[in-house]
């Protein structure tokens, strides 16, 4: 993304897990804590506010419950749930929680134990059926320049003025009509849109930003990223657009090529790899994911949102499918089990569905916001953890 949106979702949420990747071999980090500020989060997809659309089938559920039955509720961190309420409020003034969210206003906690006693008067649960996924990503910090050079030669490419989104029945061949799809005019036909390696044979246009290959690859794959130039000069590259074409991993490229071991395909070996090979052979292997971004530089806008419009908060935001959840809802996740070297042993905390993502898909599927910079980083990396998911609903 992005989610991030992005997510991506359409691009943009993808998780570091959606690569297929496996995470790197550190010392375990504690799940990423509260945040008196919202930290800036990743677009994962469309910034602009969208539509929830309505739920594609009933979601089984148990009676609803008191929030203490929950897993690992004694030992949450209150401040994260209060951080994914506030979330939960900032989207349509908070939607079927409106009346907590206007009690909220009036409270001053002191202690964790006020946060938990209040959630508790306030909200109760339901259980939905099944198990899934969650995986989880991050904002991604970067240095670029303003020349390219061999090293930074990668330019960061805004959307192309030809790239344009048509109803499905208007392509050649024909999609799913009702559905947008990215395309260009090919005289008087509307077809796919360029791949990455048709993109990147394209000359730049105006002014530009250069970035090292790999971390541009990278950065499309989280979905946005912080720049930070020579004079020291940072901002945000927003994810503004893709050219709609699936995502495919490069890990499986690289071990399938006999070019890297399937134990060894962490983000961070990955990476490694594509410095190592920087240019035509790393570009190569890239070009097996058609999928392409592009970005929106604004040296003024720090806070990018999530596909629900509304700011991330670090560790208390989840991407969803919009099929099965609703944007601006809150929901108790339950992951343990997790299969990536160094993982932390289990997540268990509430959350507010505000992003999406292209790789999130499913009633039991959730991408958990990490935050941004290389922290954030290295734990999303290594969240593959068995999910359960409860809903959080208002008491009253």
């Amino acid at each position: 993304m992005l989610s991030v949106a992005r997510r991506f979702l359409a691009y943009g949420c993808v998780s570091v897990a959606a690569l297929s990747l496996v995470a790197c071999v550190e010392t375990p980090m504690p799940p990423v804590g509260p945040s008196p500020v919202p930290s800036p989060p990743v677009p994962q997809t469309d910034p602009q506010p969208v539509p929830t659309p309505p739920p594609s089938e009933p979601l089984p559920s148990r009676p609803s419950q008191s929030l203490s039955v929950l897993p690992g509720w004694e030992e949450t961190d209150p401040f994260i749930a209060l951080e994914a309420v506030r979330g939960a409020c900032a989207y349509r003034q908070g939607r079927q929680y409106a009346k907590a969210c206007d009690a909220l206003k009036a409270q001053a906690f002191e202690q964790p134990e006020e946060i938990k006693q209040w959630l508790e008067t306030r909200f109760r649960v339901e259980r939905i059926e099944g198990e899934g996924l969650l995986t989880a990503y991050f904002v991604p910090e970067y240095p670029a320049t303003t020349t390219p050079s061999v090293e930074f030669s990668q330019p960061v490419r805004t959307k192309p003025a030809d790239l344009i989104l048509v109803d499905g029945a208007q392509m050649t061949p024909p999609q799913p009509a009702g559905k947008r799809f990215a395309a260009r005019r090919a005289g008087e036909l509307y077809v796919p849109y360029f791949t990455r390696a048709e993109i990147e044979a394209q000359p730049v246009t105006g002014p530009a930003y250069y970035m090292r290959p790999e971390d541009y690859f990278f950065m499309q794959i989280q979905g946005s990223g912080y720049l930070t130039l020579e004079d020291g000069t940072r901002f945000m590259a927003a994810y503004a657009a893709d050219n709609g074409l699936p995502f495919v991993g490069i890990a499986k490229t690289l071990t399938e090529r006999g070019l890297m071991k399937k134990e060894q395909t962490s983000g961070e070996a990955i990476r490694q790899w594509l410095a190592d090979n920087r240019g035509p052979v790393a570009q190569e292997v890239m070009n097996q994911n058609p999928r392409y971004a592009f970005f929106s530089m604004d040296m003024t806008k720090m806070e990018p949102l999530g596909a629900a419009a509304i700011p991330l908060p670090p560790g208390a935001a989840i991407a969803i499918d919009p099929s099965f959840h609703p944007y601006g809802d809150l929901y108790w996740v339950d992951a343990d089990a997790g299969s990536l070297s160094g993982a932390f042993p289990a997540y268990r905390r509430m959350v507010a569905a505000l992003d999406t993502g292209g790789a999130i898909r499913g009633k039991i599927r959730a991408d958990l916001y990490m935050g941004h910079g290389d922290r954030a980083g290295r734990e999303a990396g290594r969240v593959k953890h068995k999910l359960r998911l409860w809903r959080i609903v208002p008491a009253e």
